[in-house]
């Protein structure tokens, strides 16, 4: 898939990175400079998330033998030069002559404004903004030594606004490991990350490793600040990856690549029927905003047309309130769900559609329930299914494609009778997306956060997968992986914009726009 890259183990990682740069510092030196970049970016990105920076920012950087510590002192002179006022604290566990020579050269940046400090904390300051963990790299083997646990152990207990651990948190799942608020996964995503309770959100910042460089010109790493063209200092300019002897494993890491088709102009002598036409079958009278959200969003996400089949009752405010959607009042039953006899009207509905939503805010009456399962069986369309739908003779039901959306305890439920062929997006604080059945590749998105933990995301998300899946049918894998990736930025733009506390998840919706035109600019 466009947009996705392995994650491997520490040990491929590391063959991967030795065939790559072949042991030449001066490439090892560039890509240093790309993560530092990227690790700066990120977390100036990520603190807005808990308010702006102080005056005059406090943060602590903790630098081991290796590249790690070179990356965070390099980060940490990239947030000086822009808060001049920026007091670094370093502390040294291995002490400064223990740098190989690229942490070496990467104190030089931090020379004459970072105060090395002792690692028993004696001369830390009262509270820091930030910290950087670059104690250890992929290339950790435990036991943590004593002195380094005492160390991890004080950094943990100490006033600390933000933690960030480069590449992957200190120690492990040792108990005192480096207790991180973001890990920031530099140029390859490892797989103990995605088991690390001490990793915290996981931020994957690519530096071209998996792609080409963007032109014949191998300039030197870094020049331009993308990192697109790490294989390229040396004027080796094959596609970064290929014959680099690690064969990629089940698990890959999304990115906003993944987001790239929706970035271009749309054809001009196109009309509201070329851009998808989702039909979200939704709602009752004790959860009409589930099927409100789910439309907004299919509307929000660049669909066409969108016909909402819900309760009748519900219609005349629903369609005050959006206009913009296609209204199909459906019978109700006596306790406000979705009766069976309207099955004619979504069945006529299925004519103009290009995919069908069917599940948020349904309730679990029984007949609603077979409502769902005969609009499943008789779709011509891709479905997603989300919500109360997800019952296993529901999701089984019929032939056309489908996308299932559920979080850990729906899940649960329909564990054992996932159909072949069916496209999962499993949610959780690590949303993964795999085909049912086929034991083939898993895409793992990073997006997102705590702010998503609000009743309405998942409606929100399956609005978003239907338009998306009416526009590539053929493809639910993508659209699924584009809707996740699209769901978690816009989830990231708001968190960063409001906080992640005193926020509606309807906010969402107005995210979706400028997170789209960031990740493809």
């Amino acid at each position: 898939m466009h947009g996705a890259y392995p994650i491997l183990s520490c040990a491929e990682a590391g063959a991967f990175e030795a065939a790559l740069f072949g042991g030449d510092e001066t490439r090892e030196w560039a890509a240093m400079q790309a993560a530092a970049r990227a690790l700066a970016d990120n977390v100036a990105k990520d603190f807005e998330e808990i308010g702006v920076w102080p005056a005059a920012p406090r943060v602590l950087v903790l630098v081991g033998k290796g590249h790690n510590g070179g990356d965070a002192l390099l980060a940490a002179a990239l947030l000086r030069e822009r808060h001049p006022a920026l007091v670094v604290d370093v502390v040294f566990p291995f002490g400064e002559r223990s740098l190989r020579p690229l942490a070496s050269r990467a104190l030089h940046a931090v020379a004459g404004f970072a105060r090395p400090v002792r690692a028993d904390g004696r001369d830390w300051a009262a509270s820091y903004d930030l910290c950087l963990d670059g104690v250890f790299g992929f290339q950790f083997r435990p036991p943590l030594s004593e002195p380094v646990a005492r160390l991890l152990a004080r950094v943990n207990a100490h006033p600390i606004r933000l933690r960030a651990a480069v590449d992957l948190p200190s120690g492990l799942d040792a108990p005192d490991a480096f207790r991180a608020d973001f890990t920031y996964a530099t140029g390859i995503a490892k797989t103990p990350l995605l088991s690390l309770p001490s990793a915290g959100r996981i931020r994957f910042l690519d530096l071209g490793f998996f792609t080409p460089p963007p032109s014949r010109d191998c300039h030197q790493i870094g020049d331009n600040g993308s990192g697109a063209e790490a294989a390229a200092a040396s004027g080796d300019c094959h596609q970064i990856g290929d014959n680099l002897g690690v064969e990629a494993g089940r698990d890959w890491v999304l990115t906003e690549r993944v987001l790239a088709p929706l970035g271009g102009l749309r054809d001009p002598r196109a009309d509201k029927r070329h851009h998808g036409h989702p039909l979200v079958v939704a709602g009752s009278r004790r959860f009409p905003g589930a099927a409100l959200m789910a439309t907004l969003s299919a509307l929000q996400s660049g669909a066409g047309l969108v016909t909402a089949a819900v309760p009748e009752s519900l219609v005349p405010s629903f369609a005050a309130r959006v206009p913009e959607a296609i209204w199909l009042g459906l019978p109700e039953t006596p306790d406000g769900g979705l009766a069976l006899e309207g099955l004619h009207l979504v069945r006529a509905a299925f004519e103009r559609a290009g995919s069908v939503v069917l599940g948020p805010g349904l309730g679990r009456e029984r007949e609603t329930l077979a409502l769902a399962a005969e609009i499943a069986a008789l779709s011509p369309h891709p479905l997603v299914i989300d919500a109360d739908a997800l019952q296993p003779e529901i999701i089984a039901a019929g032939r056309a494609a489908r996308v299932l959306t559920p979080h850990g305890g729906e899940y649960s439920r329909i564990a054992d009778a996932l159909p072949p062929g069916a496209v999962v997006i499993r949610k959780g604080p690590l949303t993964r997306i795999e085909t049912a059945g086929a034991g083939g590749l898993v895409y793992h998105s990073f997006f997102g956060g705590p702010v998503l933990g609000r009743g309405g995301s998942g409606d929100l998300l399956a609005g978003l997968t239907g338009t998306l899946l009416a526009q590539t049918p053929a493809d639910p894998l993508v659209a699924a992986a584009r809707a996740v990736v699209w769901h978690g930025l816009a989830a990231d733009r708001l968190a960063r914009a409001r906080g992640p506390h005193a926020v509606r998840i309807t906010e969402w919706l107005d995210q979706l726009s400028p997170a789209l035109r960031e990740a493809v600019r």
